[in-house]
């Protein structure tokens, strides 16, 4: 597991989600979309909450058990993609935890993952790969394969933000 590469991948897209956030206004990032589905606000809460969530899953998985990772999950984290054509429902802890947020608070949150990220690297120089932690929909994730889905998520959403623009533009 390429740390370094995994890293530069998400620090690539948090980079898209800070270019989108400043080209967005206050009225715009909060409207729920004609497509219906979250606003801006909501994917950017989501993305940013669960990403730091995710870091302190990828930290738990080197103290957790040793599980095996199902082999689809392993497709997933080799192709760097989620299924296609396939709509995802988030997990029922974090669905309730959504919320909209201003463009001030997404830009904070987006900034309290990047320190956090920074801080947690440093453990998986030394992580043991057979320890893993429980993802709610994928099962047992070493912490380098926690990170490789923090990256996986991060595009995944950016391609929502995408669908959401295209329906802002019909």
């Amino acid at each position: 597991m390429d740390i370094e590469k995994n890293y530069q991948k998400i620090r690539n897209s948090v980079s898209a989600y800070q270019n989108r956030l400043a080209e967005l206004d206050e009225d715009r990032f909060l409207q729920s979309p004609p497509i219906g589905g979250w606003s801006y606000s909501e994917v950017y809460f989501h993305i940013f909450d669960s990403s730091i969530l995710s870091l302190s899953a990828m930290i738990d998985a080197t103290k957790g058990q040793r599980k095996p990772t199902a082999f689809a999950v392993k497709l997933i984290l080799f192709f760097g993609t989620l299924p296609p054509g396939k709509k995802y429902k988030a997990p029922k802890r974090l669905a309730e935890r959504l919320k909209k947020i201003s463009r001030k608070e997404s830009n904070a949150l987006i900034l309290e993952f990047l320190q956090q990220l920074e801080k947690d690297l440093l453990v998986l120089k030394n992580a043991d790969k057979t320890l893993k932690t429980a993802h709610p929909r994928l099962g047992y994730l070493n912490a380098f394969q926690w990170l490789r889905f923090i990256g996986i998520h991060l595009d995944h959403h950016l391609q929502q933000l995408h669908r959401i623009d295209q329906s802002f533009n019909r």
